[in-house]
């Protein structure tokens, strides 16, 4: 007997590899977020598989997030200017003491290219020195300032977001939205670490809070396709008159 190890073929569901060449098409932009894809039908014979095993494979892009389903009118690729949906804010956990979800108001207040330190780099897998894009904002429920932002971006896929930009976008969607229609980056899913911090004068200022309170601060990096780090947000949350909330399961 050889001692030489032996390797064994993983095994992958007819669906899942299904699954697979589905989300090649859709990170090479083949179906562009809020489009229709093609019919399960039309699936299963460019496939060359059944119409059920395309239908599994939907499935799992619809639980992921990825597709959204749409009754009696087909199914679609999910984006965050979905309106009437929680795309656009699925990342925000801040909710309102009485537990109604709400849609903030996004306040821009600088925008700036910058060059990646060590850390920006490390995060965002590009360069040390690469350039960067910052972003710094206020998000307001019911006119109430509730959470400062700073947030940065590989320069080479952002490089025409500015300020004006972003004042002339206010209203019309979220930020993830922009970042989706002007320049093709979708966001799909988001790690994020919290840790209580006090405001310091600057942020106290911008929270209409007073200085030393007690703050939630959240780090969140987002991903696109193949898992690439897209967006480094640095976030402090006033818990005055909300809360963090995570649903587990």
């Amino acid at each position: 007997m050889s001692s030489d190890a032996t390797t064994i073929p993983t095994f992958s569901p007819l669906y899942r590899q299904i699954k697979a060449l589905m989300l090649r098409a859709l990170e090479a932009a083949e179906w562009r977020p809020g489009e229709m894809i093609p019919s399960e039908v039309d699936l299963a014979v460019r496939f060359n598989v059944s119409q059920g095993t395309v239908r599994k494979a939907i499935d799992e892009l619809a639980a992921d997030g990825l597709l959204l389903r749409r009754q009696g009118k087909g199914t679609y690729v999910a984006s965050h200017a979905d309106a009437g949906s929680r795309e656009g804010t699925r990342f925000l956990r801040l909710i309102p003491e009485d537990g109604q979800p709400q849609t903030p108001q996004s306040v821009p207040l600088e925008c700036w290219r910058a060059k990646a330190g060590h850390e920006a780099a490390r995060i965002l897998q590009v360069a040390f020195g690469a350039p960067i894009t910052i972003v710094r904002r206020l998000l307001k429920f019911s006119g109430r300032p509730a959470v400062v932002e700073e947030i940065y971006l590989p320069g080479e896929l952002f490089d025409t977001l500015d300020l004006e930009m972003l004042q002339q976008y206010q209203g019309q969607g979220t930020f993830y939205g922009l970042l989706e229609s002007h320049f093709g980056v979708r966001m799909l899913r988001a790690e994020e670490r919290i840790r209580a911090v006090i405001a310091d004068p600057l942020n106290a200022r911008l929270l209409e809070i007073e200085q030393g309170q007690p703050l939630l601060s959240v780090e969140r990096v987002s991903y696109t396709y193949g898992n690439r780090p897209v967006e480094w947000r640095q976030s402090l949350y006033s818990t005055a008159a909300h809360y963090y909330l995570n649903e587990l399961s």
